[in-house]
């Protein structure tokens, strides 16, 4: 609705334009602010939104025009409103808008977390909002790749084989369970040393040479988790890069380095000139014994991304990884591509609690919170939009009790009565939902909407104008306040009128399917079930 609207007004005025919502309703839908085309024409803002109002009041699209302290406020015709609600209602809120698909290539990478241990809560943030963003970027027409890149190799892993060495000691042969304080903590690594015996049995821990083995069989058995964690939430990724696969490349990536001049040789270790891209100093990415530090293998990774040919590739990283961001472009740009085409989000911290106090940590992963913890305890919908429900950037706080309360404290559960609260007045009802759905366009454009529900058919409306700021903005959380708000005034409506066995049923019923309509479209964005009955 908003940019076709936006394109009649554009082409009408022959003007590149912005339209903004009043803030009071009483002014119309939308309102056109002209400022910025006083000096240019020559006259004041009043005269040019006088002006503009004369040319838009004879469009078929607008009800109402009025000119008021340099703004064009102007209301839509039910027609134009009945016809962009049955276009809406059309098509497949599980599909891309074909349409209007984009040329943009985007390769977005989240997660990768070290395949050492289970996810934790912090892995889980990045982990939702990358599954959302691709989601609502592919309803918009983007062509999104979703890639998780496995960190396994390096001395992570060696830790990890490490660890599962001493945890299978002491199972073996009755030695401490205490692991020596440089290996990984926790229940799961004593879980897979016992899986390690079945697999290879006790003759494995006799001597460190199984050291390789083990890492291997436990980066294995963690990768197979992580993903099934990932899964419980709804999330599955199109493709899985290794970083011990792509370390081949590593001669030739370095060559290339060398070549466009971004690295030299200093106190017998090869440094990266990272400085000149902003970082505070230089970086070591091959030490002294000519080994390559943890920074080559992304260098590597992100030089066989450029390769492939996105148009633009996003990174979801912790908030801890701040100062990396300008070494690794500093690295694309040596290796000869556009560092600008390389966006960095950042997720910070998040925090739970239940009851009031700090959620408890899990054994099982010493001393972490465990995103499969959460998801079994809320569940993955509440889990979900509740990290989605704020920007990305900022910290998260929030008590998981919040998530049992039935209640408009309760974002999950309001948004979620307001669909269910449709579909049973619809059980309820003569009138059926789906038949609704495919009336023809003239029975739609013929109704006459007035005050409350025309404002709650204009905001349903408003829907993909939300999705798109969401998206080329980053800021997914725009969508969960959408639903919020149409959930709002949607039981302000909803209490304040009679609708079944009245004239206006019909009529009323009509908006409703596409409220309900854009409440499941956003949740189901969000790769959250909407549901019909609660």
């Amino acid at each position: 609705m908003y940019h076709a609207i936006k394109e009649v007004v554009h082409s009408t005025l022959g003007v590149s334009i912005i339209l903004e919502k009043p803030r009071n309703k009483g002014l119309g839908h939308f309102a056109l602010p002209t400022f910025s085309f006083a000096k240019e024409l020559r006259k004041s803002p009043q005269i040019i939104a006088q002006e503009f109002a004369k040319k838009l009041e004879s469009l078929p699209q607008i009800a109402s025009v009025n000119a008021i302290n340099g703004y064009v406020n102007f209301s839509l015709s039910n027609a134009f409103l009945g016809q962009c609600a049955w276009e809406f209602l059309q098509g497949d809120s599980k599909e891309s808008k074909k349409a209007d698909s984009k040329d943009e290539k985007i390769l977005l990478e989240y997660v990768s977390a070290n395949p050492t241990g289970p996810l934790h809560i912090g892995h889980a943030r990045g982990a939702v909002f990358g599954d959302s963003l691709a989601r609502i970027g592919r309803f918009l027409g983007y062509a999104i790749h979703t890639e998780y890149y496995i960190n396994d190799a390096g001395v992570q892993i060696e830790k990890l084989g490490k660890s599962i060495y001493y945890a299978g000691r002491a199972l073996a042969f009755g030695e401490s369970e205490e692991l020596p304080q440089e290996c990984y903590q926790g229940e799961y690594v004593f879980e897979l040393a016992k899986s390690a015996r079945v697999e290879f049995g006790k003759s494995v821990f006799e001597s460190l040479e199984s050291l390789e083995k083990l890492s291997v069989f436990g980066k294995d058995k963690m990768l197979a988790e992580i993903q099934s964690n990932l899964a419980q939430a709804g999330i599955v990724f199109d493709s899985y890069v290794s970083e011990k696969e792509l370390f081949s490349q590593w001669d030739s990536t370095l060559e290339s380095l060398k070549t466009h001049n971004g690295v030299y040789v200093e106190d017998a270790k090869t440094w990266l000139k990272s400085k000149e891209f902003g970082d505070e100093k230089d970086r070591v990415i091959v030490r002294q014994s000519g080994e390559p530090t943890y920074l080559a293998g992304d260098i590597i990774y992100h030089r066989n991304k450029f390769e492939r040919h996105f148009s633009h590739c996003i990174n979801i990283w912790g908030a801890d990884h701040h100062g990396y961001i300008a070494r690794v472009k500093a690295a694309i740009a040596f290796l000869g591509f556009d560092a600008e085409k390389l966006e960095v989000l950042l997720a910070q911290m998040v925090a739970l609690l239940k009851d009031g106090i700090p959620y408890k940590m899990s054994k099982r992963a010493g001393n972490f919170i465990l995103m499969k913890d959460v998801v079994d305890d809320v569940g993955a919908d509440a889990l979900r939009l509740m990290f989605l429900s704020k920007k990305l950037d900022t910290h998260l706080e929030f008590d998981v009790e919040l998530l049992k309360k039935q209640d408009s404290s309760n974002p999950v559960y309001y948004i979620n009565y307001a669909h269910a609260r449709i579909h049973t007045l619809f059980s309820k009802s003569k009138f059926k939902m789906e038949s609704f759905k495919v009336l023809p366009l003239e029975q739609y454009k013929a109704w006459d909407l007035q005050g409350d529900l025309c404002d709650l058919l204009v905001l349903a409306l408003g829907i993909e104008k939300v999705l798109s700021d969401a998206f080329s903005q980053r800021l997914v959380n725009k969508v969960v306040d959408y639903l919020y708000a149409l959930a709002s005034d949607f039981h302000h409506f909803y209490n304040a009128t009679k609708i079944l066995n009245t004239e206006q049923e019909e009529q009323i019923l009509k908006v409703l399917v596409v409220v309900a309509h854009s409440i499941a479209l956003g949740l189901d964005l969000l790769g959250v079930k909407a549901k019909v009955s609660m």
